[in-house]
């Protein structure tokens, strides 16, 4: 299956900059994805398309503040650092720019003294493993030093860290939002539960591959980066009952989708309490075992998560969808509008 199949034109106009005042005013676009037919309204009408017992799944994860801004201890030369993941004691995985200038042994020193890395290895494409030094607590000393790692493709500087954030974020780990949740508020999460929808979280941490380009021709070839998940238990039975009741499970996300999937997957449909990494890639062809539908924004042109949305809804009514999504001027990615599958 050929990448370019999921090509579309997207005017660089329509890439969400900044995200609204208010989260829910966002624009929704539902599609049925048996007839492909599309209807359009505002994010907080969702409402109305949720049924009693029905079950939707949010990833708590939250976003780290790891863009780190520091300089070489030897040169003072500027160094830029993304925390990517957490290894044993206080050792990470990292990205550093320019990479040329960090070799093992280097040390960088972030927020006059404040907090220290020691480079131990060097990996390929700028990756490096970054041993830490601080006083106190090293979460404490990140929310003081670091900055939140928006997506590349978004040049504004974001004046409230806590909009990259969605209300509902509890486990600290990921480099990324699962975005689809930004858009609700504590409102309408209560309006929902009210109406008879179950609310359940999991946690899955984003990494940075969710930006990484597919750069094969066919999509079979591409290698799927692979990400932590967590499924509680309390989860599993709530969604376990659900589905033996009749009701929907509609997942908020891409994340919440491939670690549904990973889980049913593995165990004949059934979701199960459950922790791990998955690298799960879902294109056209998948046969879903743990979703009925899903909440998720608009993707980038050839990305995973245009295939795993398309393996869901049919190709051909996606890309229908993403047609009319920029003829009616939706805004697109992170602090974009949503997309509603049912």
């Amino acid at each position: 299956m050929k990448v370019d199949l999921f090509d579309f034109n997207l005017p660089e106009s329509l890439i969400a900059q900044t995200p609204l005042l208010n989260r829910s005013d966002s624009r929704l676009m539902v599609l049925d994805k048996n007839t492909g037919g599309l209807t359009h309204t505002v994010f907080r009408n969702i409402t109305e398309y949720l049924k009693p017992g029905d079950c939707l799944v949010l990833n708590d994860t939250k976003v780290l503040p790891a863009r780190l801004y520091g300089v070489k201890d030897e040169t003072g030369a500027k160094i830029e650092v993304l925390l990517l993941k957490q290894l044993e004691s206080d050792e990470w995985e990292t990205l550093v720019k320019p990479a040329k200038r960090v070799k093992t042994g280097t040390e960088i020193i972030f927020g006059e003294g404040k907090l220290k890395a020691i480079c131990t290895e060097e990996h390929e494409h700028g990756g490096r493993i970054l041993k830490f030094k601080y006083e106190g607590i090293f979460y404490e000393v990140l929310e003081a030093l670091g900055e939140m790692p928006l997506p590349p493709y978004i040049k504004e500087q974001l004046d409230d860290r806590d909009r990259y954030q969605t209300v509902y974020a509890k486990e600290r780990g990921s480099a990324a939002a699962p975005t689809a949740g930004l858009h609700f508020t504590n409102e309408l999460l209560q309006l929902l539960k009210e109406k008879g929808v179950h609310i359940t979280f999991l946690t899955l941490h984003v990494g940075l591959g969710t930006f990484r380009p597919v750069s094969v021709d066919n999509v079979e070839k591409h290698d799927m980066h692979a990400e932590f998940y967590q499924m509680p238990e309390e989860t599993a039975n709530i969604i376990n009952q659900v589905r033996e009741n009749g009701g929907r499970i509609i997942s908020v996300g891409t994340t919440s989708t491939r670690t549904l999937e990973t889980i049913a997957s593995a165990n004949n449909g059934k979701i199960v309490p459950s922790s791990g990494w998955t690298d799960i890639f879902i294109y056209p062809g998948y046969e879903f075992k743990g979703i009925d539908g899903m909440i998720t924004n608009f993707h980038l042109p050839k990305s995973t998560l245009i295939m795993l949305v398309s393996a869901l809804a049919g190709r051909e009514h996606v890309l229908h969808a993403y047609e009319t999504a920029v003829k009616e001027e939706y805004r697109f990615f992170s602090f974009g509008d949503a997309m509603l599958i049912i």
